[in-house]
């Protein structure tokens, strides 16, 4: 964990203030929150069902991330008071309004990557 008084903490925290698309990167960002949000906007899943579904995904962090997308208000979680416990997660009216930025990512991503892949093209650079 970084300190929140870091150069690096304090531009990253500039640039979200000022740029919504840095904001919203910042919310959606991350290895695993949009393999999250992808199965999330097909509708309610309980937990054993999002963690068999994401290949990879330890359970520490799942819950991080489910937890971070829970504080900023894009899924709900809700728990059943049952023995065992049953908890379900799905998207907020808020988490819903996102699902045409995702899709254009995703369909952009997946542009990208198959124009990247074609062997005429130059490879791109990632600085």
């Amino acid at each position: 964990m970084r300190k929140e008084t870091s150069t690096n903490a304090l531009n990253e925290k500039m640039i979200s203030d000022s740029c919504g698309m840095a904001y919203t990167l910042g919310v959606l960002g991350g290895r695993w929150k949009p393999a999250i949000l992808c199965r999330l906007m097909h509708g309610t899943l309980r937990y054993g069902e999002l963690k068999k579904s994401i290949e990879g995904i330890s359970e520490r962090m799942l819950v991080a991330q489910l937890r971070e997308l829970e504080s900023d208000g894009i899924v709900r979680r809700q728990v059943f008071p049952e023995v065992p416990p049953r908890v379900e997660y799905e998207m907020t009216e808020l988490g819903l309004s996102m699902q045409s930025v995702i899709a254009a990512m995703s369909d952009w991503g997946n542009m990208h990557r198959s124009l990247s892949q074609e062997p005429h093209l130059p490879a791109i650079s990632r600085h």
